[in-house]
Parts: structure tokens; C-alpha cells; sequence
């Protein structure tokens, strides 16, 4: 799908509750040449299908450089498959190769705030760090075309979740300000061609939560944060209700910090054994075991049924039948 003369879109249906519509990887650069991929979806064939049939059949071109937006597994779970399989260079945010364990390559470059990625043709893309949804959450902003991409900084069809509400409310009021600002490619859901406007919805939606947590508070209640999400969002799919909590306790910590509401420390259940967390540990590195087996039985098994077409039936015939004319 093309946004705009140097950017296309990557779309790969999403069946997660908490990715609506689509999850999108961007391929960003001149026509036909090597260009800038922004995120790379989950670890799983399909988004690697997409990716590389995409390529090979839509653009026939190659990627360059793998980027992405932030840590999550759900835009980085393909960097090693893109080092291997494509040949990219991989490119991460400063900071974060502690929080992509197993998941890049050794060497792999940093990218920082005011750093401008150059791919020829006059298409430079902007890297602008845009902290609130995770720590090391990253922007690109291609300000020739007036193309934002916002990972999950902004959404296409939701609101997001926050890690840090005050860092977060900083970045968006940056994103606003931006100039010839055109359209927001995200890392979810479908592509917004009202930018500021979106934008600005999303402002007022935290000011709105904020306003709806100091509503639950009045009266000298006293609250957990589960309780007070239950009260705001009563309709939730059931399967989001702990986002929803991590966005309820964002508010809290800075409502907290704002001296606006007291917290009165909660009492930690008891500790596991070392011994009890080293038995689920074991269970969890026992099920990854079986897990990357059974994918690699899958991968064989394909494999020898694409040989099974390429060769003679062997196995059936010890001598195939002959045919000659009458």
C-alpha cells in the first residue's frame, strides 16, 4: 500500500485484542533501491511472509536497514530474521540493546534523538525519541512528504497504553507542533490522515481519564487501582482490563507526584522460594524447548514435501510403470 512517493506500507491482519485491524511494517526510501524498514512485526512466518513476499513480488528491492520503533516483541521480533534472511543492517533505539535480549544481532546501530537517517533520492528520515508508552519509544518523521510514524506512540484505531504518563503528554505535545505534518503511519490500526486532530483527541482523552480518576477518588474513597478501572471502563473486553489498569496506575503515579491524592502502601504477598522460582523458570525454558522444536519439525517436514514435488516418486516405485506408443 503506497502513502506517499516514498513510503508503502506492510499490512498483516492482527488477531490480538490489543492490535486492531492491522499490525504495519513501513518500507520507507526511493523506488527500487535499498531502502528502511520501520518495525518488523512478531516473531511468527506470517509477518515474515508478508514482508519478504511483499518485497520480492511488489517492490523488488531490498531492505537496508531494519529499525524500529521500541522494544516490544510485537515490532521487534524479526530483527535477527532481517540480518539473516534480508541482509539488513539492524537499527535500534540508544539504549535499548538491554531490553532486546536474544532478539538482535551483535552488532547493530544506535540511533538518538536528532539523528537523521540519509537513503538518497532527497528522502531523509528524522529519528525523534518520544518517551511515555515505553522507555526508549521512538518517532520518524519524514518531514518532506509530512509522514509520522508513531510505533505505538499513537494508534490507528485505539488509544495505547502509557509505561509514563508526564513523559508521555511531553511527546505528544511535541508530535502536534510538528511542521507540514500530513499523516501518521502507526503501528497499529489503519493509517490517520487527520493528524493533529488525532493527536489531539488523545491529549484530551488523558485529561479526561484524569478528570474520571479524581471523580472515583471524591468523597473520601479509598480505592485500589483495579477498582477505580472497573468503575471507568464498566464495557472493557474482559481480555484488556489489565492494560486499562496500567494506564489507571499512570495516572496515579502522577497524581501522586503532583501531591494531588495519597498513597497508602499496599501489603506484598509473601515472597517465592528460590526453589519455587527456579522450578517455574525450568518449566518456562522446558516449554521454549518444545516450542522451538516443534518449529523446527514444521520447517522439516515442509521442507520435504516441496522435495517430495521436485523428485521422482522413489519411495512408491522400485521400477516406475514404462509407456510407449502402440
Amino acid at each position: 500500500m503506497e502513502i506517499s512517493p516514498s513510503v508503502r506500507a506492510v499490512m498483516v491482519p492482527a488477531d490480538n485484542p490489543m492490535h486492531t485491524d492491522f499490525t504495519s511494517i513501513y518500507l520507507v526510501g526511493p523506488e527500487k533501491n535499498q531502502s528502511l524498514t520501520i518495525d518488523s512485526g512478531e516473531a511468527i512466518e506470517r509477518y515474515q511472509w508478508f514482508l519478504r513476499g511483499y518485497l520480492a513480488a511488489v517492490e523488488q528491492e531490498e531492505v537496508g536497514i531494519a529499525a524500529i520503533t521500541h522494544h516490544h516483541s510485537d515490532h521487534s521480533g524479526n530483527l535477527k530474521w532481517a540480518k539473516e534472511y534480508l541482509g539488513a543492517d539492524v537499527a535500534i533505539p540508544a539504549g535499548g540493546r538491554r531490553l532486546l535480549t536474544g532478539r538482535i544481532p551483535k552488532k547493530v546501530e544506535s540511533l538518538k534523538e536528532g539523528q537523521t537517517i540519509d537513503l538518497g533520492g532527497k528522502v531523509k528520515v528524522q529519528v525523534m525519541e518520544t518517551p511515555g508508552h515505553s522507555v526508549d519509544s521512538l518517532c520518524y518523521y519524514l518531514e518532506e512528504e509530512g509522514v509520522l510514524f508513531t510505533g505505538d506512540t499513537l494508534l490507528g484505531s485505539s488509544t495505547t497504553t502509557v509505561s509514563d504518563l508526564s513523559s508521555y503528554r511531553r511527546s505528544l505535545q511535541r508530535l502536534v507542533d510538528l511542521p507540514n505534518l500530513k499523516v501518521i503511519c502507526p503501528g497499529h490500526g489503519k493509517i490517520v490522515h487527520n493528524p493533529r486532530e488525532r493527536l489531539q483527541e488523545y491529549i484530551t482523552h488523558r485529561n479526561r481519564r484524569e478528570q474520571q480518576i479524581i471523580d472515583a477518588l471524591q468523597g473520601g474513597k479509598q480505592l485500589s487501582s483495579w477498582e477505580i478501572m472497573l468503575e471507568m471502563y464498566p464495557d472493557i473486553d474482559t481480555r484488556l482490563r489489565r492494560a486499562a489498569d496500567g494506564n489507571v496506575r499512570t495516572h496515579l503515579e502522577q497524581l501522586a507526584t503532583e501531591g494531588q491524592v495519597t498513597v497508602y502502601p499496599g501489603k506484598p504477598k509473601r515472597s517465592k522460594s528460590k526453589a519455587k522460582l527456579e522450578q517455574e523458570r525450568q518449566h518456562v525454558h522446558e516449554d521454549e524447548l518444545i516450542i522451538k522444536k516443534a518449529r523446527r519439525l514444521e520447517s522439516r517436514r515442509r521442507r520435504a514435501v516441496i522435495r517430495a514435488q521436485e523428485n521422482p516418486p522413489s519411495a512408491q516405485w522400485s521400477d516406475p510403470p514404462l509407456y510407449e506408443l502402440k
